[in-house]
């Protein structure tokens, strides 16, 4: 996605929601910080904090940046108020999953995180309130990010074969499987279930990213039961998620690959011996589940592709070129 859209989606998607004293002071930002606005963090009586692409900054009441936190312009509960009254339409409590989610999805794919008072009833959250701060994250799309990497997970019959992405947070992960997922689907059917609405951003139903002309979305679903229900009704020939972790997951994918259905997934790791320390996913391993395992890092900016390994069925790992 080229600056000048991505500064023109946050004119016109995030800024018009926030508090008036934070839109003034985000409006006047020079448009080459705008556009590199990853996170907008309002928490109560701390300063504004805004996560850029390569740094982190504070904003001052005159509009200044500074690296200094206690030169930041301190959010105030209106400000919180105000902006939650902008997001929701002025009826918060009717975003009821929402708010047991702990996020709301707005138009454009853009996630706002909640922290506050968490009302739990047997066991689950079923609400939220008395909200002490909100986390804007900017979607963004990099349209092409996934090509090389489409062009090494694909066989001899233009099928994908089972790949997991592994990296820290914020190292590009959901963006490349947003783009894997809309290049595939040019030609097969995709499914992505799309648990924490990151990947296709649904507002009101609608991807605002861009997932392609044949893929399916089932939003907020919980990973397991979403494949599952895949396999029985939308005849996926590949099933793209995020952030696999679970033990029901890894009886998920189990099932899908028993379909014949591909799997791409992304799990939280630093490398691939990090990945195998961790008990779900020695059996994901175990059983031979996916085929390539792709390490990706921040060292040269998000997305950095750090190694592609071929794990064979011997146990045995190939690393292929990047």
């Amino acid at each position: 996605m080229s600056s000048r859209i991505m500064l023109d989606k946050i004119q016109a998607q995030i800024i018009p929601y926030l508090a008036p004293t934070v839109k003034e002071l985000l409006t006047n930002l020079p448009s080459a910080y705008q556009n590199q606005l990853e996170e907008i963090r309002l928490r109560l009586g701390k300063p504004l904090c805004l996560h850029l692409m390569k740094s982190e900054t504070f904003i001052t009441g005159s509009g200044r940046l500074t690296r200094q936190a206690e030169e930041g312009y301190l959010v105030q509960a209106d400000d919180i108020t105000r902006t939650l009254a902008a997001i929701s339409g002025n009826s918060i409590y009717a975003l009821d999953e929402e708010l047991r989610r702990g996020f709301i999805t707005i138009k454009g794919g853009h996630r706002v995180g909640l922290a506050g008072k968490t009302i739990v009833e047997n066991g689950q959250i079923r609400s939220m309130k008395d909200f002490s701060s909100l986390n804007i994250r900017i979607a963004r799309e990099i349209p092409g990010c996934g090509g090389k990497l489409v062009g090494q997970i694909l066989d001899n019959y233009g099928l994908p074969y089972n790949t997991l992405i592994i990296s820290p947070p914020k190292c590009g992960k959901t963006t490349i499987l947003r783009d894997i997922a809309r290049q595939l689907s040019r030609e097969l059917n995709v499914v992505i279930i799309d648990e924490r609405s990151e990947i296709a951003g649904c507002f009101q139903g609608e991807p605002q990213l861009d997932v392609g002309p044949r893929a399916d979305v089932l939003e907020g679903c919980p990973k397991a039961l979403g494949m599952v229900m895949a396999i029985r009704a939308l005849s996926p020939q590949v099933i793209v998620t995020d952030e696999i972790g679970r033990y029901e997951d890894t009886e998920a994918i189990e099932e899908c690959l028993n379909a014949g259905v591909r799997v791409i997934a992304t799990a939280h790791a630093s490398s691939l011996e990090d990945l195998k320390r961790r008990p779900v996913i020695q059996e994901i391993f175990k059983q031979q589940s996916f085929q390539i395992v792709v390490i990706l890092s921040r060292r040269r900016g998000p997305g950095t592709m750090e190694k592609i390994v071929r794990l064979g069925q011997t146990g045995g790992e190939t690393c292929l070129p990047k």
